[in-house]
């Protein structure tokens, strides 16, 4: 009332208002769906005469109609009854949802209700007086989709053309209504011709502890008459129980917490085998659920018992969020997934099949690790002003570090004894770091530790491709390298920032804050949500950082195309004309876009959706709602290089 804000206030109040709305309705269908299902939705049967159903009807769907400048017609048929015993308000809210879809599916054309008598018979036997049909001249539904749409948030194009948007719950409530109703609802389809909803209701309503159990979807063949097929199943959303009370109500002061993630047995094995050892077990069934986990408890160590691609995706959230990548993870895997993982940040990898004896050895491992307050570090460079420099930039009261000029002084080192991380550089004396960095992978002792190569050496893609083989992280020398040094060797010694000399911890600060890797580069947001381009826009901005955006994957090629500058795409996957795995393509299609970042954002967070994402050409992956901190520090990992 006094406009006090500011343009960008406004912007702000505008779009959390328009954001709460939308959710506000979400909220209303979901109690709308939880309350059928759980037999709580009340019915209150009245007179309900046919035609104020048509009157309301038309009253409702007219100016709609002539918006979009389509013929919407309403015909009752001369036998339909006079009348039904049912909910009114209920019989309404399945025909408004039913026209809805209609004319939101229906660029142009008609869309039609006809109200007529009708002798068909329910599943179970229930003679039905009146059937609704709603038909439009849409974009129809591809026969594997026709029993899809019921489910709850699913759409037939849900999957990456979001262009109709809405959340896929409307169908849903129907089909639970008509069969609160005593009715069911028929569809029949041919993709890109049109669909016909067909709501068949008895002349009067019926409790349901008089009726017995009934499926209320039933798919019809694309054609003139319906006929009888066979049921459509409900949707029956996948069940996920803990394997197990874990420890998560008896966690003291002082215990050590190790949260695991991963299916049933081994998640079993693994609490058992904690609780030997006098750890606490908190257990999460997919990673979602581990990752909310660990941001609550923030544990001491993580177990990560996952299929291949899940542990991937989880392994890489908790190593890019400042709060949690200092949290040792054990990975237990698949063989060929051992060095994907190390490199990944893990702090140790046990090959399936794992059994308790192996297990245990892991968290005897995991302890020891814990226990050990000094970490040791061997570096290996050849110049001694370099390497008193990166000693002192590394080491420090929690870490040692045994500093080496040559090959076979490094071999001494490690035969004598154990090291949490090795620091390569790869101008070597006599031998080069080459085939050191070969040596040390090659011995069982030390396959699993972490290998920085820290190089001011130009590497070809030759040599790249042959260190990436075995290094788990390759720093360039130059300006900007200690502090990237600095926060590679924090992550695999597993340091806490916040335990880091006040001088060092200012460095990481600076380095994962508003710094300069970000400041003035151009990012273009390719997102049909203008509230995600418009809150993205924001975060990047105050980061100094310059933003185009395009509302769909053919405009997002155009844009690109005009911007030569853009240093990095932010690439949403869901969106309508051309949806991100296609535009990925497209822009890795361009020889001068080969190596140009782009980080796939998505709402989905399903098993094969990284993988998928990966194979079209992103470089990265990041789960919607974005996390701020989590997406900035994934932009800086890939402007660095």
């Amino acid at each position: 009332p006094e406009h006090n804000l500011t343009d960008k206030q406004i912007e702000f109040a505008q779009t959390i208002n328009t954001a709460g709305n939308d959710l506000l309705m979400l909220i209303s269908d979901i109690l709308d769906l939880s309350k059928v299902e759980a037999g709580k939705m009340e019915v209150n049967p009245g007179h309900v005469p046919m035609a104020d159903v048509a009157t309301d009807v038309e009253r409702a769907f007219r100016p709609l109609a002539d918006e979009k400048d389509l013929v919407f017609e309403i015909t009752v048929g001369d036998g339909a009854p006079a009348a039904l015993l049912t909910d009114e308000q209920r019989l309404q809210q399945i025909l408004r949802n039913l026209l809805s879809n209609a004319f939101k599916f229906t660029a142009s054309g008609s869309v039609a209700l006809q109200i007529e008598a009708t002798d068909e018979i329910g599943f179970d036997g229930t003679p039905y007086a009146v059937a609704f049909a709603v038909t439009d001249t849409g974009i129809g539904i591809p026969a594997d989709k026709v029993r899809l749409i019921f489910e709850a948030f699913q759409q037939a194009d849900g999957t990456t053309s979001r262009r109709y948007g809405g959340t896929g719950l409307g169908l849903s409530i129907s089909r639970e209504i008509a069969r609160l109703l005593g009715g069911e609802i028929r569809v029949r389809s041919a993709e890109g011709e049109g669909t016909t909803f067909t709501l068949l209701m008895p002349v009067a309503y019926e409790p349901a502890a008089a009726r017995p159990e009934v499926q209320t979807v039933r798919e019809l063949p694309a054609g003139d008459a319906p006929s009888a097929v066979e049921d459509g199943e409900p949707a029956v959303p996948p069940s996920a129980s803990l394997p197990g009370a874990d420890d998560r109500g008896r966690i003291a002061l002082g215990d050590r917490v190790v949260l695991i993630v991963g299916g049933q047995q081994e998640a079993e094995q693994t609490l058992e085998a904690a609780r030997e050892r006098d750890l606490r077990g908190l257990v999460a069934v997919g990673g979602p659920a581990g990752l909310a986990l660990a941001h609550e408890h923030s544990p001491d160590a993580i177990v990560l018992a996952l299929s291949t691609g899940e542990a991937a995706l989880l392994l890489d959230q908790l190593k890019h969020l400042p709060k949690l990548r200092h949290i040792p993870v054990c990975v237990i895997g698949e063989p060929d997934a051992r060095h994907a993982a190390l490199r990944g940040g893990a702090a140790r990898f046990l090959e399936r099949p794992a059994g308790p004896e192996a297990i245990g050895a892991l968290l005897d491992d995991v302890v020891a690790l814990l226990d050990r307050t000094t970490k040791r570090v061997l570096l290996v460079e050849d110049d001694d002003v370099a390497r008193r420099s990166v000693a002192e930039l590394i080491g420090g009261d929690d870490v040692d570090v045994t500093g080496v000029d040559s090959t076979e002084a490094a071999l001494a080192a490690l035969g004598d004894g154990t090291f949490d991380c090795v620091v390569l550089d790869l101008k070597l004396p006599r031998s080069t770091g080459f085939e050191l960095l070969e040596r040390i992978k090659g011995d069982a002792r030390h396959r699993d530790v972490p290998v920085i190569i820290h190089t001011g050496k130009a590497l070809t893609r030759r040599e790249e491709t042959r260190l990436k083989r075995f290094a788990d992280a390759i720093v360039v020398k130059d300006a900007g390298s200690p502090e990237r040094l600095l926060d590679e060797t924090a992550l695999y010694l597993h340091r806490a920032t916040s335990e880091l000399p006040a001088d060092r911890r200012r460095m990481l600060e600076g380095l994962h804050q508003a710094d300069s890797v970000l400041h003035g580069r151009k990012v273009l947001i390719v997102d049909d949500d203008v509230r995600n381009v418009f809150a993205l826009t924001s975060v990047l901005e105050s980061r100094g950082m310059e933003v185009v955006f395009a509302e769909n994957g053919r405009e997002g090629i155009e844009v690109l195309a005009a911007n030569d500058d853009v240093a990095l795409i932010l690439m949403d996957l869901m969106m309508p004309e051309m949806d991100g795995y296609e535009a990925m393509a497209a822009v890795r299609a361009r020889p001068e876009h080969q190596s140009l970042p782009i980080i796939a954002l998505t709402a989905k967070a399903m098993q094969g959706d990284r993988e998928r994402s990966i194979a079209a050409g992103a470089s990265d992956y990041i789960t919607k709602p974005v996390d701020p901190d989590q997406l900035l520090s994934l932009m800086r990992v890939w402007l660095y290089r």
